[in-house]
């Protein structure tokens, strides 16, 4: 295994080039077949769209046959004299009622032969109350609600134009109505008083014959009126439904005389054909699924399959010239390779091709130059274990631990054990985070721990005249940070910010800004001189005294570079901030922290 991956890593810049190139020759040999098939499909759909043009035209002719049919025979209603009595006359005998409605019957039979071609239900109302049906199974509303239907209403506000509207059970409110067409007109006289209404009555399935034969699977066709309601469809779940969407694609094709236009429907890519039916009032929309249509069209499976074939076979031809081309640069590696483990302070041999001896001038020089650095190098990691041991040999201050256990003492003697007990188990966490963790870097959780420790203590030896507040945020608890970074300010805080004050508060915050980790003690306490960030030479030896303050600032700037650090800003008898500044980092980041 470790041979292999010796050969690997020595042939880098082959496996490198190698790849690019196989990249390459994907790229390319998938953009030209896209480009293919992409042009292919255009051209195919641009002569599809043509087809269902004329189709679209050939069910439009049949569709306004069928609306000329209705047309003639509302005419025959509205000029009838005998329908017209019919739907005004007043309630009479009952013998004169038999013989008008069989003066009806009569005259509604010759009329209904205009419509005979079609499956037509036709009904009849007056402003007297009766109606006549030739066949109310084609559309039962009942007599009560019919005039306060919508269709009705509809109607009566536009009195002299046939309108064609969408019902069903839902729209209706009644049940038992399956989906029908309903075509209605207002009967007006001369005069233009309104005496009546005639309704024909067409069945969502016998209307979709017009165009139900010219339908396949992805080529679909929806009939939608001016409200943008889909009256009929070779699509049972779309009949009824409210597009107006598609409304709005069908007006555009219209107003702006387009032959077809693309769009997004249902989230699937679609191409449009619209035809407006002027006698209707509806739009016919040839709704078309690009994907289905063309995987019709096209053997995707099998242009795959070659296309794969070509890749496979343009593949081995780059690896052969590929290998050949990098074999001299393969053997340089190796030479630098077992130079950089062993023979460190060696020069590589120059030879073989002008571009392998330019590489090899230029290692060499950079060898030469390397030297030169490496004993600055060791320098400067000696003076940063030398700081880093440093702070670790001040991180406990045997005056805190001998204050600490003298007050513990008192607490014996004045035979307050559980406060005694409860001082000495703080403390010994406080050591236990402090010495017997050997990691340098512990998590904000930790420190936390350590601080309220800390806190506790004090307040157990000198009362509570300076109470401490934290405001942690919950999201950095994970984060790590250089262990007792925090503390020492806090014991900064407490010796020396309060001569002058008897009390007062220090406000410990942590929070997340940017891509660092910002910490900061605030006090009320008596403040300071600073000048420029830093403390004057009196404050700086009040400052940079007890556990460790002094290598916090190094330690911080020679584990994460100069843009991190401490910055203490302070104003005398208002108090002193100290913001300490680190890049954010995940438990994970460092295994030996």
């Amino acid at each position: 295994m470790s041979k292999i991956l010796d050969r690997f890593k020595y042939n880098g810049l082959f496996v490198k080039m190698f790849i690019i190139m196989v990249v390459s020759i994907v790229a390319v040999s998938i953009t030209a077949t896209w480009t293919t098939m992409n042009v292919s499909s255009r051209v195919f759909m641009e002569t599809f769209s043509i087809t269902n043009s004329k189709i679209i035209t050939q069910i439009r002719n049949g569709m306004d046959s069928f609306n000329y049919s209705i047309v003639l025979t509302a005419n025959k209603i509205s000029q009838s004299g005998t329908i017209k009595q019919f739907l005004t006359e007043g309630s009479g005998e009952s013998n004169v009622m038999v013989g008008s409605y069989f003066q009806m019957g009569q005259q509604m039979n010759k009329i209904k032969s205009s419509v005979d071609a079609y499956e037509v239900g036709i009904t009849v109302t007056g402003v007297n109350g009766r109606r006549y049906s030739t066949d109310r199974s084609y559309w039962p509303v009942p007599d009560d609600a019919l005039a306060n239907h919508p269709i009705t209403k509809r109607s009566l506000a536009e009195p002299r134009r046939l309108m064609y509207s969408y019902d069903d059970a839902e729209t209706s409110g009644t049940p038992g109505i399956e989906p029908t067409i309903v075509a209605s007109k207002a009967l007006v006289d001369r005069s233009g008083t309104v005496y009546g209404m005639v309704y024909f009555a067409v069945r969502e399935p016998y209307f979709a014959r017009f165009y139900d034969s010219n339908t396949s699977l992805g080529n679909d066709v929806a009939v939608i009126d001016s409200r943008g309601t889909i009256v009929s469809s070779n699509r049972n779940d779309w009949i009824g439904q409210r597009s107006p969407d598609l409304l709005q694609y069908a007006k555009e094709i219209d107003e702006k005389n387009l032959d077809y236009k693309n769009a997004d429907i249902m989230g699937k890519d679609h191409l449009l054909l619209s035809e407006y039916i002027a006698g209707l009032d509806l739009y016919m929309v040839n709704v078309i699924d690009k994907k289905q249509v063309l995987g019709q069209l096209t053997d995707t499976r099998q242009i795959t399959l070659i296309v794969m074939a070509i890749v496979a076979a343009a593949v081995i031809i780059v690896f052969l010239i590929s290998r050949r081309l990098t074999k001299s640069l393969t053997r340089l590696v190796k030479q630098i390779s077992t130079i950089s483990k062993y023979e460190f302070d060696r020069h590589v041999k120059v030879d073989g091709s002008y571009e392998t001896r330019q590489l090899g001038l230029a290692f060499n020089a950079m060898i030469d130059e390397l030297n030169e650095y490496v004993d600055k190098l060791v320098e400067t990691q000696k003076q940063q274990r030398n700081a880093e041991l440093e702070a670790l040999q001040q991180q406990i201050n045997p005056h805190f631990l001998y204050n600490t256990l003298a007050s513990v003492k008192f607490m014996v003697q004045q035979g307050n054990k559980e406060k005694a007990a409860e001082t000495i188990n703080a403390l010994i966490s406080l050591l236990q985070n402090a010495i017997g963790n050997v990691s340098e870097m512990i998590t904000v959780q930790q420190e936390l721990d350590n601080m309220k420790n800390y806190v506790f203590i004090n307040q157990v030896r000198y009362g509570e005249r300076i109470r401490v507040s934290y405001f942690i945020g919950p999201d950095c608890m994970d984060y790590r940070i250089p262990k007792l970074m925090i503390q020492p300010f806090i014991e900064n805080a407490f010796f020396h910010a309060f001569n002058d004050k008897s009390e007062g508060y220090i406000y410990i915050m942590v929070a997340q800004e940017g891509s660092a980790l910002v910490c900061e003690v605030v006090d009320n306490g008596d403040g300071m001189n600073i000048n420029g960030g830093i403390p004057s030479q009196q404050n700086r030896r009040q400052l940079f005294s007890g556990i460790g303050v002094r290598n916090v600032n190094d330690r911080i700037k020679l584990l994460f570079g100069e843009e991190y650090g401490v910055t203490i800003t302070s104003q005398i008898g208002e108090g002193t901030r100290v913001k300490i500044r680190i890049p954010l980092l995940q438990s994970n980041n460092d295994p030996n922290f």
